[in-house]
C-alpha cells in the first residue's frame, strides 16, 4: 500500500504570520494538534499545540502578538506519495514523530499520515513496530 491510499488529503496550511491564537483557533476548529506552515506555496515548518504551550505559552509570549514562523518547528518530516506504508512506518519510527506530511513529486503538500491512519489501513503490525520504536526513544527537548 501508498502513502496516497492512507494519508488524509484535507490538510491545511497556516501562514507563519499567523498569530498563535489564531492557529489555536483554527486547531480547534478542524479537531487536530498539528498544522503545516507554508509560505509561497512551500512547506516551511509545522506549528503543533505543543509548541504553543512550550514556546509560547510557558514562555509568556502574547498570543495576540506573536506569529506562527515565532515558535513553529522549522524541521519538518515529510515522505512522498508513491512511498509504501513500510518505508513511511520506518521512517516515522527512525524520526520518532506520530506523524508524517505526504508531499508529491513536485513537493507540494497534499497530505498527512499518522499512527492511527496507519492503523486503519490494517497496518497493525507496521503500527505497533512504530509506536514501539517511538516509544523507546528518549524523550525529545522542549526548545
Amino acid at each position: 500500500m501508498q502513502a496516497k491510499d492512507l494519508m488524509t488529503t484535507n490538510v491545511e496550511c497556516i501562514s507563519p504570520e499567523m498569530t498563535i491564537r489564531d492557529a489555536a483557533q483554527k486547531m480547534k476548529a478542524l479537531d487536530v494538534g498539528f498544522l503545516p506552515v507554508c509560505e509561497n506555496d512551500r512547506l516551511i515548518g509545522a506549528l503543533t499545540d505543543r509548541d504553543i504551550v512550550l514556546r509560547a505559552i510557558a514562555n509568556g509570549k502574547d498570543v495576540e502578538y506573536s506569529k506562527a514562523r515565532d515558535v513553529m518547528t522549522n524541521d519538518t518530516f515529510w515522505c512522498y506519495e508513491d512511498q509504501t506504508s513500510d518505508e513511511v512506518a520506518d521512517y516515522m519510527a527512525e524520526k520518532e514523530i506520530r506523524r508524517v506530511l505526504i508531499l508529491n513529486r513536485k513537493k507540494r503538500l497534499v497530505g498527512v499520515i499518522s499512527i492511527g491512519d496507519l492503523a486503519k489501513a490494517g497496518e497493525e503490525q507496521i503500527t505497533g513496530e512504530t509506536v514501539k520504536d517511538i516509544a523507546a526513544a528518549p524523550p525529545a527537548q522542549a526548545a
